[in-house]
């Protein structure tokens, strides 16, 4: 699989293939099989770095043919290749969950910010849909806000502990440097000694994030800061 991601992804594999990668042909969260080279490939038009792009799985056979077209071309277009950290820390911008990484098994897709991914009026239910609705009702024990710090200097890693108003209230589950945003992002979950955490609890604290013994302020949000309303990915 190779990931094409960025603003002018769609025009870069548009010289690659007869496909119309338009938003009207092809619109986000869909996939298509389209034509690279010699290669017919599964083109999903999905992001883990909230850009616009498509995630292209290629056969086997054809792998290295692809990645040679896809370089080539790439040259008029200032392509750069990148590792899982970079991806790491645009995800970690666009405040996109990791699983295994920021959430597991034991955590609700309510309480992590993964609520709009649920369809509770799906024909014939699904399992978990009581235990949703009964948190629903009841009220999340935490939320998984994204954080930024103001200092541009500190680096975030993982297991940072997040303060509010001066108390601990969770930890990070991972961090990395924000480039577009401008300093170190991350994401954790904020709890409220037992009680319900509400929007408003987190909207309306004062946080600090301590590295190596010293606490630096930090904005909270429950929405990406970085294209909250998904512009670039859908553009």
């Amino acid at each position: 699989m190779l990931n094409v991601q960025g603003p002018q992804s769609r025009t870069f594999l548009s010289r690659l293939t007869h496909a119309d990668l338009s938003n009207q042909a092809f619109p986000y969260l869909s996939m298509q099989e389209i034509d690279i080279g010699y290669a017919l490939v599964k083109a999903f038009r999905v992001t883990y770095l909230g850009e616009l792009g498509w995630e292209l799985y290629i056969p086997t056979e054809f792998s290295l043919h692809v990645f040679d077209t896809l370089v080539e071309t790439g040259a008029d277009f200032g392509l750069r290749l990148i590792g899982l950290q970079a991806l790491n820390t645009l995800r970690l911008e666009k405040a996109y969950r990791d699983y295994g990484n920021d959430i597991d098994n034991t955590d609700s897709p309510l309480e992590v910010g993964l609520g709009f991914f649920i369809d509770f009026d799906k024909p014939g239910g699904f399992i978990g849909k009581e235990a949703l609705l009964k948190l629903k009702k009841e009220g999340y024990k935490y939320r998984m806000p994204q954080f930024l710090l103001e200092d541009p200097q500190p680096l975030l890693h993982y297991g940072e502990i997040i303060y509010r108003d001066g108390k601990p209230v969770g930890y990070l589950m991972d961090g990395g440097y924000g480039h577009t945003l401008g300093a170190s992002v991350g994401v954790g979950p904020v709890h409220n000694f037992g009680e319900v955490v509400t929007p408003d609890y987190i909207n309306s604290g004062n946080y600090e994030i301590e590295i190596a013994g010293e606490r630096y302020p930090a904005q909270a949000s429950l929405r990406p800061m970085y294209d909250p309303n998904l512009k670039r990915v859908r553009s």
